[in-house]
């Protein structure tokens, strides 16, 4: 998924390594969502930053296309990384830490599923995700964090759609037990929730939207029909570019000083 507009005071990883790992396991935890689990000792050079850690995840084509993979993605290793032939070159996706347990090495992925590995209709990476065999391998470039807020704030507001759960997640996780605030989530299905650790004081609201409803949309009308918090809060809203972009414009007109709103654009509805 692009990531689009990532505010500068993002937090990147002190020293950021390719490490390639082996697919675990695989399961449909829900309608629209697959969790791939990873492992492997390259692992333990991993550095969990929490909040909404993401990193580049490189999907092999072939047997030998994570060995073409760049060990950094610099502008000039990226271009020079799109030279190599669709049938050599790995997939290249941007993906959320849903989960990682040092004890194990496990990292958890959790993928949206559109469409469907078995008729074709599914994209590169969901295809992917609904057939990797326990033993295969990817590639992955840890990115770090877009969620920093100043340290004195406590209030937090997040806004995203289903793209976003696995980041939202990882915050609301991540958050201090005194934090305040809401998540409004917005989800192809009702089936598609999940159980969330939040610190108590904070409230997830699920939005699940029919088949018809572009996504994004619900979680916009709610979040612009809250009133705006007389304190200073953490604004933080990805999704579907539509989604992220008018809602910043919304809380910027509300007052929300721009260094209180992390915004991204996670992908483009073409349709």
């Amino acid at each position: 998924m692009a990531r689009q507009n990532m505010h500068k005071t993002a937090v990147k990883p002190e020293a950021p390594e390719l490490l390639t790992a082996e697919v675990l396991r695989r399961e449909r935890i829900s309608p629209h969502f697959a969790r791939v689990t990873l492992g492997g000792e390259a692992l333990r050079k991993f550095t969990p930053m929490g909040f909404d850690q993401w990193f580049r995840l490189f999907i092999p084509t072939s047997d030998e296309s994570l060995s073409r993979v760049p060990p950094k993605l610099t502008t000039l290793a990226y271009l020079k990384f799109l030279t190599v032939s669709k049938a050599h070159r790995a997939i290249l996706r941007n993906y959320s830490v849903r989960d990682f347990r040092a004890d194990s090495l496990e990292l958890d992925i959790d993928f949206v599923l559109h469409g469907s590995a078995d008729d074709g209709t599914a994209g590169p990476a969901s295809a992917w995700a609904q057939t990797c065999s326990p033993g295969d391998n990817v590639a992955f470039l840890d990115e770090g964090i877009g969620f920093n807020p100043d340290e004195s704030l406590r209030d937090f507001r997040l806004v995203t759609d289903e793209s976003g759960l696995p980041a939202a997640a990882g915050i609301l996780r991540s958050l201090p037990s005194d934090a305040k605030g809401q998540a409004l989530i917005e989800i192809p299905s009702d089936a598609d929730r999940q159980d969330l650790k939040t610190p108590k004081a904070v409230t997830v609201e699920w939005l699940p939207r029919s088949p018809n409803t572009r996504p994004g949309t619900l979680a916009l009308e709610a979040a612009t029909a809250l009133p705006t918090p007389a304190t200073p809060f953490y604004a933080w809203t990805v999704g579907e570019s539509t989604l992220p972009t008018t809602l910043r414009r919304h809380w910027l007109t509300t007052g929300v000083p721009k260094q209180n709103i992390m915004f991204c654009g996670y992908w483009k509805n073409t349709h």
